[in-house]
């Protein structure tokens, strides 16, 4: 009985070291999305440019990004640039306006540019909830028929374009 207390720390011991071993070299940063597969949660949300509740019904039947940013968000700012390349090449994006103001976004896109095919408010932020999202910038591959198909945390660049451009391909 003694030995059995005596090595029990010790099997815990090797226990956790091989846990820990098995997660050396993943991607830490990369939370995958309970929805990839699924359709687009249904949502009825002001469009910005007319003032009038928009569903799901709206949403592109082509491939295209759905990107939640916000006035607040300083890397939404850092990526919004290169939207506006990607808009410029023929993406597909619908900009969700995240937990903002919606002033403060019609602002903010007359002096920086527009690159979203359409601007949808989620201004107490259910809809973000909806699609599990952590926080802004966050962009996600939605294919025709509104099924999710990839995520991503973070700005959007040229590096990231290359993993999105070969989603919204299939």
């Amino acid at each position: 009985m003694r030995k059995l207390l005596f090595g029990l720390p010790l099997m815990a011991f090797i226990a956790l070291g091989i846990v820990f071993y098995q997660q050396l070299g993943k991607d830490t940063e990369y939370m995958p999305s309970a929805l990839i597969g699924k359709q687009v949660p249904d949502f009825q949300l002001i469009d910005l440019s007319s003032n009038t509740v928009t569903t799901n019904e709206a949403l592109p039947d082509t491939p295209y990004l759905m990107n939640f940013w916000a006035t607040w968000c300083p890397s939404c700012s850092a990526e919004h640039a290169y939207l506006g390349e990607l808009a410029e090449q023929g993406v597909n994006i619908v900009g969700i306006d995240y937990k903002d103001e919606t002033e403060a976004a019609k602002k903010w896109l007359a002096e920086r540019g527009n690159p979203y095919s359409m601007v949808l408010t989620d201004e107490m932020g259910h809809f973000g909830v909806d699609m599990g999202i952590t926080g802004a910038p966050e962009t996600f591959v939605i294919s025709g028929d509104g099924v999710v198909l990839y995520r991503h945390q973070g700005v959007v660049n040229a590096e990231v374009w290359k993993t999105l451009k070969g989603y919204m391909q299939r």
